[in-house]
């Protein structure tokens, strides 16, 4: 007779039995919630009461989710064919590490729905690995983990053709890039972003600096290279937004939870109207030029190098 580790033990017992929760933790999650996932994800204790830091991660999960709620609410699941409807609404979590936010959206609003699928794209093998094996333990079977590249993932047949929603939390330097690529591409009706960490535009600023310096003064905003590399953080999230703008996104930016809890603290949510708006692929050259940067139109920016020029021949009547 074979016996499990005691680790697979503890792990198998967790989630199939429910802890006796006292006032405060029934009182601070929603009604329904998965217990079992909350104490996967360390909001919970193994013996189900909070802590000090789990509060705090409570929080911020439901912060960011009512924002989340809202956008998926706005979104009426698409209809073809004879009326009927397709297979639901469908987030892509870019960067996904351990899922985190994807298992949080499952369980709050999909759980409940027949339909809709939350594919989590992540480069590391064993977090996809651990992710599907989660789900599947939870019976949460809508979800998909895909070991992919951005590039791989535009491309691939394991994701459908169109995605409802994207979102990318913490995604470090250009991996929110990459996941704005991604949508653009998959004609997303909606993103959801919360940015880490940039340097790409830093080391742009960084590797013109004496010649802007001797261009414009400017540059001193960027001379020391902390300067830099906080100049480079602010810079590229209001280029990020000119560029969904000039994509035919509204854009609203606001503070998702208060800095005490975290200093990467941006959320941009961005909601396709089909209205691509001249002013602001001009201001996106504009800024890009003033910065030096309009090599980036090469690499990050491509679709407003085409909104922009067709847009400057409608405002001189050549089209």
């Amino acid at each position: 007779m074979t016996h499990q580790a005691p680790a697979k033990q503890s792990l198998r017992k967790a989630l199939t039995e429910t802890p006796a929760l006292n006032e405060e933790v029934r009182q601070a999650i929603r009604p329904g919630q998965s217990v079992a996932l909350l104490q996967e994800l360390h909001i919970l204790t193994r013996e189900g009461k909070l802590n000090q830091d789990s509060r705090r991660k409570l929080k911020q999960v439901y912060h960011l989710y009512q924002f989340i709620e809202k956008l998926l609410l706005e979104l009426p699941e698409r209809v073809h064919g004879e009326g009927l409807a397709d297979a639901g609404l469908t987030v892509a979590d870019h960067g996904a590490g351990k899922s985190y936010l994807g298992f949080i959206l499952y369980d709050l609003f999909f759980k409940v729905r027949s339909t809709g699928h939350i594919y989590g794209i992540e480069t590391r093998a064993e977090l996809v690995e651990k992710s599907q094996a989660l789900a599947q333990r939870l019976g949460f079977p809508r979800m998909v983990f895909l070991n992919l590249s951005v590039a791989q993932s535009t491309d691939s047949a394991a994701l459908p053709a169109q995605i409802d929603l994207v979102t990318a939390l913490h995604a470090c330097d250009t991996a929110t890039d990459d996941a704005i690529a991604f949508g653009l591409a998959k004609r997303a009706r909606a993103f959801a972003l919360v940015p880490c960490c940039q340097a790409e535009v830093a080391r742009h600023l960084g590797g013109s600096r004496a010649l802007m310096l001797a261009r414009t003064p400017v540059a001193e905003l960027w001379r020391h290279p902390l300067h830099a590399r906080e100049l480079g953080s602010q810079l590229t999230n209001v280029l990020r937004c000119l560029y969904l703008e000039a994509m035919g996104y509204q854009v609203t930016v606001t503070e998702l939870v208060g800095w005490e809890h975290s200093m990467k603290n941006e959320l941009i949510v961005a909601r396709y109207t089909g209205h691509k708006k001249r002013a602001a692929a001009e201001r996106l050259h504009a800024v890009l030029k003033e910065f030096g940067l309009e090599a980036l139109l090469d690499t990050r920016f491509t679709g407003a190098r085409d909104n922009f020029e067709v847009n400057q021949a409608l405002h001189s009547g050549v089209v």
